[in-house]
Protein backbone atom coordinates (compact mmCIF):
# COMPACT_ATOMS: atom_id res chain seq x y z
CA UNK A 1 0.00 0.00 0.00
CA UNK A 2 1.30 3.66 -1.51
CA UNK A 3 0.19 6.31 1.63
CA UNK A 4 -0.21 9.74 -0.24
CA UNK A 5 -1.02 13.26 -0.14
CA UNK A 6 -2.64 15.89 -2.28
CA UNK A 7 -1.86 18.80 -2.21
CA UNK A 8 -3.89 21.99 -3.61
CA UNK A 9 -5.25 24.95 -3.31
CA UNK A 10 -8.43 24.57 -5.24
CA UNK A 11 -11.08 22.61 -3.62
CA UNK A 12 -12.09 21.01 -6.79
CA UNK A 13 -8.82 19.65 -7.38
CA UNK A 14 -8.76 18.15 -4.49
CA UNK A 15 -12.46 16.28 -5.13
CA UNK A 16 -11.07 15.16 -8.19
CA UNK A 17 -7.55 13.74 -6.52
CA UNK A 18 -9.42 12.11 -3.83
CA UNK A 19 -12.38 10.58 -6.06
CA UNK A 20 -9.21 9.26 -8.45
CA UNK A 21 -6.82 8.07 -5.60
CA UNK A 22 -10.36 6.34 -3.71
CA UNK A 23 -10.81 4.45 -6.94
CA UNK A 24 -7.01 2.64 -6.93
CA UNK A 25 -6.61 0.03 -4.69
CA UNK A 26 -2.44 0.25 -4.22
CA UNK A 27 -3.09 3.83 -2.93
CA UNK A 28 -3.95 5.45 0.63
CA UNK A 29 -4.90 8.79 0.85
CA UNK A 30 -3.59 10.19 4.06
CA UNK A 31 -4.74 13.54 4.25
CA UNK A 32 -5.37 16.44 1.41
CA UNK A 33 -3.55 19.60 1.87
CA UNK A 34 -4.80 23.07 0.95
CA UNK A 35 -1.01 24.49 0.79
CA UNK A 36 2.63 22.51 1.23
CA UNK A 37 2.84 23.87 4.93
CA UNK A 38 -0.40 21.53 5.71
CA UNK A 39 1.54 19.15 3.77
CA UNK A 40 4.97 19.50 5.94
CA UNK A 41 3.02 18.54 9.32
CA UNK A 42 1.19 15.72 7.98
CA UNK A 43 4.75 14.50 6.73
CA UNK A 44 6.23 15.33 10.26
CA UNK A 45 3.20 12.72 11.91
CA UNK A 46 4.50 9.99 9.56
CA UNK A 47 5.71 8.74 6.43
CA UNK A 48 4.27 9.71 3.52
CA UNK A 49 5.51 7.69 0.21
CA UNK A 50 3.95 9.45 -2.29
CA UNK A 51 3.05 13.28 -2.77
CA UNK A 52 0.39 14.62 -5.44
CA UNK A 53 1.54 18.41 -6.02
CA UNK A 54 -0.01 20.97 -7.34
CA UNK A 55 2.51 24.30 -8.60
CA UNK A 56 1.11 27.46 -8.42
CA UNK A 57 0.37 28.15 -4.65
CA UNK A 58 -0.05 30.78 -2.56
CA UNK A 59 2.95 31.16 -0.15
CA UNK A 60 5.54 28.57 -0.79
CA UNK A 61 4.80 26.99 -4.69
CA UNK A 62 5.44 23.48 -5.22
CA UNK A 63 8.52 23.98 -7.21
CA UNK A 64 9.87 25.59 -4.07
CA UNK A 65 8.92 22.93 -1.34
CA UNK A 66 10.31 20.04 -3.56
CA UNK A 67 13.35 21.61 -3.11
CA UNK A 68 13.22 21.22 0.15
CA UNK A 69 12.79 17.75 0.52
CA UNK A 70 16.09 15.53 0.48
CA UNK A 71 17.49 12.32 1.65
CA UNK A 72 16.61 8.29 0.61
CA UNK A 73 13.22 8.53 2.08
CA UNK A 74 12.14 11.47 0.05
CA UNK A 75 8.36 10.87 -1.41
CA UNK A 76 8.02 10.30 -5.02
CA UNK A 77 6.36 13.39 -6.11
CA UNK A 78 3.44 13.69 -8.92
CA UNK A 79 2.86 16.99 -9.94
CA UNK A 80 -1.01 17.72 -11.40
CA UNK A 81 -0.62 21.27 -12.87
CA UNK A 82 -2.70 23.36 -15.25
CA UNK A 83 0.79 24.99 -16.61
CA UNK A 84 3.37 22.81 -18.76
CA UNK A 85 5.91 25.00 -18.73
CA UNK A 86 7.68 23.47 -15.46
CA UNK A 87 8.04 20.52 -16.89
CA UNK A 88 11.94 20.60 -17.74
CA UNK A 89 12.55 22.05 -13.83
CA UNK A 90 10.61 19.04 -12.59
CA UNK A 91 12.14 16.59 -14.12
CA UNK A 92 15.27 17.93 -13.08
CA UNK A 93 14.21 17.97 -9.41
CA UNK A 94 13.59 14.09 -10.07
CA UNK A 95 9.66 14.30 -10.12
CA UNK A 96 7.68 11.08 -10.86
CA UNK A 97 5.90 12.33 -13.75
CA UNK A 98 4.06 15.33 -14.61
CA UNK A 99 0.28 15.55 -15.47
CA UNK A 100 -1.58 18.51 -16.86
CA UNK A 101 -5.50 19.55 -15.76
CA UNK A 102 -7.65 18.03 -16.35
CA UNK A 103 -6.56 15.01 -15.86
CA UNK A 104 -8.27 11.45 -17.43
CA UNK A 105 -8.39 8.33 -14.68
CA UNK A 106 -6.73 6.75 -17.70
CA UNK A 107 -3.52 9.07 -17.46
CA UNK A 108 -3.76 9.40 -13.47
CA UNK A 109 -3.65 5.22 -13.56
CA UNK A 110 -0.65 5.34 -15.47
CA UNK A 111 1.24 7.48 -13.44
CA UNK A 112 -0.01 5.53 -10.24
CA UNK A 113 1.41 2.45 -11.27
CA UNK A 114 4.80 4.26 -12.37
CA UNK A 115 5.02 4.87 -8.55
CA UNK A 116 3.67 1.47 -7.32
CA UNK A 117 7.07 0.13 -9.80
CA UNK A 118 9.09 2.87 -8.24
CA UNK A 119 8.26 1.89 -5.00
CA UNK A 120 8.95 -2.27 -5.60
CA UNK A 121 12.42 -0.70 -6.80
CA UNK A 122 12.94 1.19 -3.78
CA UNK A 123 12.17 -2.07 -1.61
CA UNK A 124 14.38 -4.81 -3.31
CA UNK A 125 17.19 -2.37 -3.46
CA UNK A 126 16.56 -1.60 0.74
CA UNK A 127 16.26 -5.73 0.95
CA UNK A 128 19.59 -6.25 -1.11
CA UNK A 129 21.30 -3.57 0.42
CA UNK A 130 21.85 -2.15 -3.06
CA UNK A 131 20.24 -1.45 -5.82
CA UNK A 132 20.28 -3.57 -9.13
CA UNK A 133 18.83 -1.31 -10.85
CA UNK A 134 17.41 2.50 -10.75
CA UNK A 135 16.04 4.39 -13.34
CA UNK A 136 17.59 8.07 -14.28
CA UNK A 137 15.96 10.88 -16.31
CA UNK A 138 17.14 11.49 -19.50
CA UNK A 139 15.50 13.16 -22.53
CA UNK A 140 12.25 13.74 -21.01
CA UNK A 141 11.87 9.36 -20.32
CA UNK A 142 12.70 7.57 -16.71
CA UNK A 143 15.41 4.94 -18.01
CA UNK A 144 16.29 1.98 -16.34
CA UNK A 145 19.68 0.99 -15.75
CA UNK A 146 21.12 -2.12 -14.75
CA UNK A 147 23.89 -1.43 -12.01
CA UNK A 148 26.09 -4.09 -13.11
CA UNK A 149 25.39 -3.22 -16.52
CA UNK A 150 27.64 -0.13 -16.13
CA UNK A 151 31.08 0.01 -17.34
CA UNK A 152 32.04 3.56 -16.26
CA UNK A 153 30.60 6.31 -15.54
CA UNK A 154 32.14 10.05 -16.90
CA UNK A 155 31.21 13.65 -14.62
CA UNK A 156 30.19 16.41 -16.96
CA UNK A 157 29.86 19.67 -14.82
CA UNK A 158 25.90 18.88 -14.27
CA UNK A 159 25.51 16.02 -16.41
CA UNK A 160 27.16 12.77 -15.62
CA UNK A 161 27.48 10.13 -18.36
CA UNK A 162 26.22 6.46 -18.18
CA UNK A 163 28.90 3.81 -19.66
CA UNK A 164 27.12 0.40 -19.81
CA UNK A 165 28.08 -2.85 -21.21
CA UNK A 166 25.76 -2.59 -24.41
CA UNK A 167 24.51 -0.50 -26.50
CA UNK A 168 26.49 2.56 -28.56
CA UNK A 169 25.40 5.00 -26.73
CA UNK A 170 26.16 6.18 -22.92
CA UNK A 171 22.45 7.61 -20.69
CA UNK A 172 23.06 11.08 -20.18
CA UNK A 173 21.72 12.77 -17.14
CA UNK A 174 21.28 15.57 -15.15
CA UNK A 175 22.72 14.59 -11.49
CA UNK A 176 26.69 15.19 -9.97
CA UNK A 177 28.94 12.67 -9.95
CA UNK A 178 29.11 13.01 -5.99
CA UNK A 179 25.41 12.40 -6.04
CA UNK A 180 25.81 8.81 -8.21
CA UNK A 181 28.97 7.60 -6.53
CA UNK A 182 26.93 8.17 -3.21
CA UNK A 183 23.73 5.98 -5.23
CA UNK A 184 26.07 2.98 -5.98
CA UNK A 185 27.58 0.41 -3.93
CA UNK A 186 31.05 1.01 -2.60
CA UNK A 187 32.08 -2.55 -2.78
CA UNK A 188 31.53 -2.27 -6.35
CA UNK A 189 31.75 0.89 -7.90
CA UNK A 190 35.22 2.83 -7.27
CA UNK A 191 35.75 6.83 -7.93
CA UNK A 192 39.39 6.82 -9.28
CA UNK A 193 39.03 10.73 -10.81
CA UNK A 194 37.59 13.78 -9.93
CA UNK A 195 35.39 12.99 -12.93
CA UNK A 196 35.47 9.04 -13.32
CA UNK A 197 33.63 6.40 -11.34
CA UNK A 198 34.83 2.64 -12.47
CA UNK A 199 32.73 -0.85 -12.05
CA UNK A 200 35.60 -3.00 -10.36
CA UNK A 201 34.06 -6.05 -11.81
CA UNK A 202 34.90 -4.17 -15.43
CA UNK A 203 38.00 -3.03 -14.99
CA UNK A 204 40.02 -5.56 -17.35
CA UNK A 205 43.62 -4.10 -16.95
CA UNK A 206 45.62 -1.26 -14.98
CA UNK A 207 48.79 0.00 -16.41
CA UNK A 208 50.64 3.22 -14.68
CA UNK A 209 48.22 5.43 -13.93
CA UNK A 210 45.23 3.94 -16.81
CA UNK A 211 42.67 1.86 -15.99
CA UNK A 212 41.12 -0.26 -19.18
CA UNK A 213 37.68 -1.14 -19.23
CA UNK A 214 35.71 -2.80 -22.23
CA UNK A 215 34.42 0.44 -22.98
CA UNK A 216 37.34 2.75 -22.83
CA UNK A 217 41.10 4.14 -21.33
CA UNK A 218 40.36 6.09 -17.95
CA UNK A 219 42.50 8.18 -16.04
CA UNK A 220 43.58 7.28 -12.48
CA UNK A 221 44.09 10.92 -10.43
CA UNK A 222 46.80 11.54 -8.30
CA UNK A 223 44.61 11.73 -5.05
CA UNK A 224 42.40 8.34 -6.14
CA UNK A 225 45.72 6.61 -6.70
CA UNK A 226 46.22 5.12 -3.25
CA UNK A 227 42.60 4.07 -2.51
CA UNK A 228 43.09 1.90 -6.22
CA UNK A 229 46.37 0.45 -4.64
CA UNK A 230 44.43 -0.48 -1.58
CA UNK A 231 41.80 -2.56 -4.01
CA UNK A 232 44.95 -3.96 -5.89
CA UNK A 233 46.69 -5.38 -2.72
CA UNK A 234 43.39 -6.42 -1.05
CA UNK A 235 43.22 -8.46 -4.27
CA UNK A 236 46.19 -10.04 -4.44
CA UNK A 237 45.95 -11.22 -0.67
CA UNK A 238 43.15 -13.10 -1.91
Amino acid sequence: MISCIAVDDESLALDLLEDNISQIPFLKLVKRCNDVFEAIDIMQKGKIDLIFLDIQMPGLSGIQFLKTLSGQNKPMIIFVTAYDHYALEGFNLDVLDYLLKPVSFERFLKASHKALDYSEIRKKSEDSGYESYFFVHSEYNLVKVVTQEITHIEGLKDYIKIHLQVGERPIITRMSIKSMEERLPSAKFLRIHKSFIVNIDRIISIRKNRIRTIRAEIPIGDSYSETLNKLISKSSAN
